[in-house]
């Protein structure tokens, strides 16, 4: 047993040699690749690690004037003040239900627009839809809720046509049913077209003969769709799923602010907002990162438990 206990750690050696000598070899062949990685592996660890040093201030009483290491420790205690704040149930479940509303309407919505897009067959009549849907994504939320504002308003184009069928116009910005429903197709009004991108990258992948196949066995252009399409596109839409499910109490704090009005409040209010109220407007650092904590926490744990799921169901998640 300790002969092929030997052999086996020799042979493992060996392997870890031959790897070593490989790697060496391949760095000194491209080492200009591997310098130009070197200020993005930088960035990275000073964007993303680095501040993350930061999240011992959610476990602080952070004071500016004892700086970042003389401020004293309180554990939990800003974690249990959110859970105590009066308004904690409304703002929390504010966030979900936009969340799951920004999932499950906003989500499909760019995969259905790429396969609609990738079935026009007129080149310069595909490519000007293309610019009018990504247009948007370039507008900042304030430009897209002045627009909003605009449309939606008492002498709106909106409510022109309302008046113009003899209806009565509608308040739209200031009546909170409506308010939600406005967050969700504003958003797929901006993002809806520049998240095709990925979609119909993954399309035109695609092997082109599969579709000659199903054409010589008579499919037409719906059952491609639901046969070769979609079933090749699941491993790309599973993992965009589960990105999404990370943000999924990132409901967008642009977004949101810029639309909120007093008397959609009690709908409206969501984390980020009131983050913004006690981290921003009132200086309270310790417990606005502890907050932030929570959405990470929250955002992981929907990430792990979906890619689990995602692995048992399609045999593939992103890792």
């Amino acid at each position: 047993m300790q002969r092929g206990t030997l052999v086996g750690s020799k042979k493992d050696l060996l392997t870890t040699e031959k790897k070593n000598k490989s790697f060496s070899k391949h760095l000194k062949k491209y080492w200009q690749l591997y310098l130009m990685v070197i200020p993005g592996f930088i960035f990275f660890i000073m964007i993303k690690y680095v501040p993350m040093l930061g999240i011992t201030l959610a476990f602080k009483d952070y004071q500016i004037f004892n700086g970042f290491f003389e401020s004293p420790w309180v554990g939990l205690k800003h974690f249990a003040d959110f859970f105590k704040y009066p308004n904690f149930w409304r703002v929390f479940s504010n966030t979900l239900i936009i969340g799951v509303m920004k999932i499950v309407l906003t989500f499909p919505f760019p995969i259905i627009l790429a396969i609609l897009m990738n079935e026009l067959r007129n080149v310069h009549y595909k490519k000007a839809v293309q610019t009018v849907f990504y247009i948007p994504h370039f507008f900042s939320w304030v430009i897209i809720a002045g627009l909003t504002f605009d449309l939606l308003s008492g002498t709106g184009i909106v409510n022109s046509i309302i008046t113009f069928f003899g209806g009565e116009p509608i308040l739209f910005m200031q009546q909170s049913k409506y308010f939600r429903w406005i967050l969700v197709l504003t958003h797929m009004w901006r993002n809806g077209g520049w998240g095709t991108i990925v979609i119909l990258a993954a399309i035109a992948g695609i092997n082109p003969s599969l579709y000659e196949s199903a054409c010589v066995d008579g499919a037409n252009r719906i059952q491609q769709i639901f046969k070769i399409t979609l079933p090749l596109l699941m491993p790309t839409i599973v993992i965009l799923f589960l990105l999404q499910m990370g943000r999924f109490l990132d409901v967008g704090f642009d977004h949101v602010f810029n639309l909120l009005t007093p008397m959609t409040y009690s709908v409206g209010d969501i984390i980020d907002t009131y983050v913004y109220r006690i981290g921003i407007l009132e200086g309270q650092y310790s417990p606005a990162t502890a907050i932030g904590l929570f959405q990470s926490v929250i955002g992981f744990i929907f990430v792990f438990t979906f890619n689990r799921l995602s692995k048992k169901v399609t045999g593939g998640g992103i890792w």
